[in-house]
């Protein structure tokens, strides 16, 4: 997944970084948090984002699209700070084929 794509950052790390200030500046930590994902239909790319999540509770919401080729993966995951909520992001984003919203 190319984290550049369409954003204004120089590097992946200045995204995350500027994230994570969006983030503490927005939320109240520790709390629910929604991660939101788009991933070609495939059991398999859903099981390797959930084990992204062991260990964390969450719940979650999936979707497939209307012809079925992609599903929206919805996890509302409690996380205690702005960093677990990036290195959540970069554990999915090594996924390939995932989108990250």
């Amino acid at each position: 997944m190319d984290i550049l794509q369409g954003n204004q950052h120089a590097s992946p790390e200045d995204f995350y970084n500027s994230l994570k200030t969006k983030l503490e500046d927005h939320h109240d930590f520790p709390e629910d948090y929604l991660f939101k994902f788009i991933i070609p239909t495939d059991q398999a790319k859903l099981t390797e984002i959930y084990r992204v999540f062991d260990g964390i509770k969450f719940t979650l919401g999936n979707r497939e699209s209307k012809n079925g080729k992609y599903t929206a993966c919805n996890i509302n995951a409690f996380v205690l700070d702005a960093d677990q909520v990036v290195k959540i992001y970069k554990e999915v984003a090594k996924i390939e084929g995932v989108i990250l919203l």
